[in-house]
């Protein structure tokens, strides 16, 4: 038996594809590390890796080349059949980007609670929006979609961890230590990261390990999300009955790309408290950011304190994960802290005391 599948056409479309992708890596150029302030005399430095000035203004603009390219490469996607993707935002942001780019169709199935904002980029880069109202059953609707369709489910979930070269290529954790080589404290003591996919923390913990730095990484995470308790049980099978109010990170379901056993630690952060520390940030450097970049400050101020307190310097590197402009309902409306019953208050307090005594709150 001798059986010849190859086609010419799709070879040809292929290619072009694949260079309309690698065409935008080029383009762009690589993203700010801001500095927070924080006062000289304390011999800490603590960074944010700005990944809003990406073209589809996110993090996740880095994820969605990568699965576009090992879709691609793959030979999952094809010409004229459409991208699937389950995701709270701004992965189908990203991705209804590089859909239209490539020339394919993108359905985003996401929780109807996402940001009115977010539905309107996906829809402005050409993709379409199948909203839900379970969170927990966008998995199963966006395979369902594929196989009714013949397209191809992406899931961000399963392969957010494979599909980027954790080794080096560019990825995140390489251009953050390449832009640290002149500070004062090149290699950081932490970096702290957020969990949606957990395809970002894997990349970063495995860069870390394969260049024998000793930088940790510690993951904060959200509300209704079972990543810690997942973490700290080792149980994958972990779930919570509810979706988080921080788009783009914490999950109901411990999902694939997450990868337990390289992370040093994890912390729990109120919502509360990410929403506070996102607007501390605007006080502090005059940008917005969305909840996700709030979870991880707190999570990195908090370390911030501890070292201060037991006398340590050195740097500590978070994530500006993606602009506010797209929250502006949400977390800086007091309108809607008020409706999900969130007091930001104690914890605005308790970053203005730190910032201004380096005094944590017990």
């Amino acid at each position: 038996m001798d059986v010849d599948r190859s086609d010419q056409q799709y070879r040809i479309w292929l290619k072009e594809a694949v260079r309309q992708v690698q065409a935008d890596a080029n383009r762009s150029a690589d993203t700010h590390l801001l500095r927070f302030p924080l006062p000289e005399h304390w011999g800490i430095d603590l960074y944010l890796k700005d990944e809003s000035t990406h073209p589809t203004g996110s993090l996740k603009h880095r994820l969605a080349r990568s699965l576009f390219l090992y879709g691609l490469c793959n030979g999952w996607i094809r010409p004229g059949r459409p991208v699937i993707e389950a995701s709270s935002g701004s992965t189908a942001v990203s991705e209804a980007y590089f859909a239209k780019l490539t020339g394919v169709p993108f359905i985003a199935v996401m929780p109807r609670s996402t940001s009115r904002e977010k539905q309107r980029l996906i829809e402005f880069h050409g993709g379409r929006c199948h909203l839900v109202d379970d969170p927990r059953t966008m998995y199963e609707v966006s395979a369902r979609l594929a196989k009714e369709t013949g397209g191809h489910y992406m899931d961000q979930f399963t392969y957010a961890e494979r599909a980027t070269d954790w080794r080096g290529n560019n990825n995140i954790a390489e251009s953050m230590y390449q832009q640290l080589r002149k500070e004062r404290y090149p290699e950081p003591v932490w970096i702290v990261a957020t969990a949606g996919t957990g395809g970002t923390s894997a990349t970063i913990a495995r860069y870390v390990h394969y260049m024998q730095y000793d930088t940790r990484v510690c993951v904060a995470d959200p509300e209704n999300s079972c990543f810690f308790d997942g973490w700290l049980s080792g149980d994958p099978d972990v779930s919570c009955e509810r979706g988080s109010r921080i788009e783009g990170i914490g999950r109901p379901r411990m999902e694939p790309s997450f990868v337990p056993g390289a992370i040093d630690r994890m912390m729990k952060v109120p919502d509360a408290a990410s929403i506070a520390a996102v607007r501390a940030l605007e006080r502090a450097i005059g940008r917005k950011a969305g909840g996700s970049t709030g979870t991880g400050l707190w999570g990195a101020l908090r370390i911030v304190a501890e070292m201060l307190a037991e006398g340590r310097t050195g740097s500590v590197v978070t994530l500006l994960c993606d602009p506010g402009d797209r929250y502006l309902d949400k977390y800086y409306s007091d309108e809607w802290l008020a409706n999900e019953s969130l007091d930001i208050t104690p914890y605005a307090a308790a970053i203005d005391t730190f910032l201004a005594t380096g005094a944590w709150p017990s």
